[in-house]
């Protein structure tokens, strides 16, 4: 039995009130959906909602569960879902559990804890519930008048807190102020001994277990996987975000428990921890999440000691943690405006806040990209790369279920924002204003003389998605995908993109040929004669989503310690022609229908594909590139729930979006 180290729970006192804000895991609950009941012609058509009804569809289908394929599938799913057993799910109204989210995973209805059924168009291909190792199970026993941790006078205020009778807007005030003292109650009395440390700990293992026996009964190796997993929830004193999702790739071998925050608050300490299970034939990788939210801590160029990092610690970090989650609920990860100026599409989903606060998030050492160009400036000095990492997408729901669709979102945290008027894009009554100023759970702004809840609600996404090109739908070859890096991520539609590098391609090749005469993406490829690599991207879109609008290849390289970063498009749809002077395609004259969401219909492409040279290359220096494909516009969540309500769509927000996806990078190295 782990357990619970008391001076860390000493320690964490300090820090508990923030737990409770430390939102970034799932919701949901499941209902039926036979997908392979449909017609090919019903799953290849395209939504109406979305124009160019017309396009011809490459003869490929979404969740078709194909035979091995030598070749690689795109399988897609979500790898950051909570359920009853986080405590702040539970705290949210969450009553699903690890089996409803498999349910709604695989197409099944789901109840949303107010009340609603929450079902995905298609079926997902994988999926992982990660509930928080932080107090596992411990808010739901608590609830549970019939278990002995209830009996603690401290915890009454949560009893019977998801009855029927109790899941309600009303009930938010009480929710907020039980559970707000429910973590520092709960820490000190531990730390004091007057809970039994072994109590807690054995809560905690048995929702272990349950989450493992889930797991388990629902992995249908050739149809759907699940793994077993958690998130590790930890944070830097001034309240950066350092949380990672810790990903098992088998189940017949896992430790009796997670290491989790009250082991160390220390990443660090999590991957020696990591590094022990694999000695011990226990196979794991770390995600981490909410870069974005990490005040600049996610990223930095020294150790937890402050010291500069070196050869080992590069190697350790890149060993265990070779994904970053680029895009989820909780905004995009990617980049930001003030890191790429260049880019006019870096400012996508921006959640400027460092997580479950609305304190500002320092943005150096909070993205993605910037990392990846620190990462080859380490190369550079001969430390291993420690950001040498491939990207991948969720949702960090909180329901057991993923809320990617604009048009229907759901949001994360149950019962706190389950509607436009919770989560800030539609103007409150009087009623609700009271509700949510009792709660104290977000701010209250007049904007143009109605009332709007405000915080960070109306930031976040509805997104996202990991793909992965694996031979087949089982937990060995997804694993093996994700450790080799041949991911990508989406923030919410199923795009199908792909990367490969080499020195010999040209347009004629077929997809083996591809793999034969180059490296896929999340690879390196090493310099050949001073040549410059030649890059093969393309991109098919999601039959129920928008045409595609462009194709781009992100590239960053370093010279003289310097790092620099272009943004490239590609391909365009419709005919058009980059301009070779801007690097940019035409303007595709897509636009949206404010008044209902319509877009431009025959516009856009259903397909890219290009074999594109790098004009700027120098065999001298170290470069990344990723592809990015972008959507035509559509409408924002928010703009959907001004629309369903009635009203104008808040006025500072935005009211529409490009969706995109964005492969793993590939490193290109200099000659030797």
């Amino acid at each position: 039995m782990v357990m619970l180290n008391r001076k860390l729970l000493r320690n964490a006192l300090g820090l508990s009130l923030i737990a409770f804000w430390l939102v970034g895991c799932g919701q949901d609950t499941a209902g039926s959906s036979d997908i392979e009941s449909e017609s090919p012609a019903r799953a290849q058509s395209t939504d109406s909602r979305f124009g160019g009804a017309q396009l011809v569809m490459l003869p490929d289908t979404l969740n078709a569960n194909p035979e091995s394929n030598a070749q690689r599938n795109a399988y897609f799913g979500d790898l950051h879902v909570h359920t009853n057993y986080s405590f702040d799910a539970y705290a949210f109204g969450t009553v699903a559990s690890p089996y409803d989210a498999y349910r709604f995973a695989k197409g099944q209805a789901i109840k949303h804890p107010a009340g609603f059924d929450v079902q995905l168009r298609a079926p997902l291909d994988f999926y992982a519930v990660t509930d928080h190792a932080m107090f596992l199970g411990a808010v739901k026993a608590a609830a549970d008048t019939t278990t002995e941790f209830s009996k603690f006078g401290h915890v009454q205020g949560l009893h019977n807190l998801n009855a029927p009778e109790n899941q309600n807007f009303e009930s938010l005030p009480q929710r907020v102020t039980a559970f707000s003292t429910f973590l520092p109650d709960t820490l000190a009395k531990v730390a004091d001994g007057s809970i039994d440390a072994g109590l807690v700990d054995q809560i905690a293992k048995d929702a272990w277990t349950d989450t493992i026996r889930a797991a388990e009964a629902f992995n249908e190796p050739g149809s759907f996987t699940t793994f077993v997993a958690y998130e590790f929830t930890s944070s830097t004193d001034d309240r950066g975000n350092l949380h990672r999702n810790v990903i098992f790739q088998g189940a017949d071998r896992l430790p009796a428990m997670p290491f989790s925050r009250f082991h160390s608050q220390n990443p660090e300490g999590l991957w020696d921890w990591m590094d022990g299970l694999r000695q011990n034939g226990i196979e794991a990788l770390a995600i981490p999440h909410n870069s974005n939210g990490s005040n600049g801590q996610m990223f930095k160029l020294v150790d937890w000691a402050s010291n500069p990092v070196d050869d080992e610690w590069a190697r350790k970090r890149i060993r265990n943690e070779p994904l970053v989650e680029i895009t989820q609920v909780k905004g995009t990860s990617e980049t930001h405006p003030l890191l790429s100026d260049t880019d006019e599409w870096a400012n996508f989903e921006i959640m400027p806040y460092r997580v479950a606060t609305v304190l500002p998030s320092e943005p150096k050492g909070s993205y993605a990209r910037e990392a990846l160009l620190d990462g080859i400036a380490l190369a550079d000095k001969g430390i291993t790369n420690a950001y040498q990492f491939g990207l991948v997408g969720a949702t960090d729901t909180h329901v057991g279920a993923s809320s990617l669709d604009e048009s229907n979102f759901f949001s994360k945290v149950g019962l706190l924002d389950a509607d436009g008027e919770r989560r800030g894009s539609v103007p409150m009554d009087k009623g609700e204003v009271e509700i949510i100023r009792a709660a104290g759970r977000v701010n209250v702004q007049e904007i143009n003389g109605r009332e709007y809840a405000t915080g960070a609600y109306e930031t976040w996404s509805a997104s996202g998605l990991t793909g992965v090109w694996a031979e087949e739908n089982t937990r060995e070859a997804l694993y093996a995908a994700l450790r080799r890096k041949e991911v990508f991520a989406t923030s919410g539609p199923r795009i199908k993109i792909r990367l490969f590098a080499g020195y010999d391609y040209d347009q004629e090749d077929e997809l083996a040929d591809r793999y034969a005469k180059g490296v896929p993406m999340g690879a390196e490829l090493h310099g050949a004669d001073g040549r410059a690599p030649v890059l093969v991207a393309s991109a098919l879109r999601d039959p129920s989503s928008a045409a595609l609008q462009r194709l781009q290849i992100i590239k960053g390289w370093v010279v003289d310690g310097e790092t620099n970063e272009q943004v490239y498009d590609v391909a365009c749809s419709d005919g058009g022609q980059v301009d070779p002077e801007t690097h940019r395609c035409p303007d595709n004259g897509a636009n949206v229908n404010l008044s209902d969401c319509s877009i431009t219909a025959n516009v856009g492409a259903a397909n890219l594909d290009v074999v594109w040279q790098d004009p700027d290359h120098d065999p001298e220096h170290r470069a990344f590139y990723y592809a990015r494909a972008l959507e035509n516009p559509t409408c924002r969540w928010s703009t959907w729930d001004a629309i369903k309500a009635g009203v104008e769509p808040r006025p500072d927000l935005q009211k529409t979006l490009q969706e995109r996806a964005w492969t793993s990078p590939i490193w290109v190295m200099p000659q030797a």
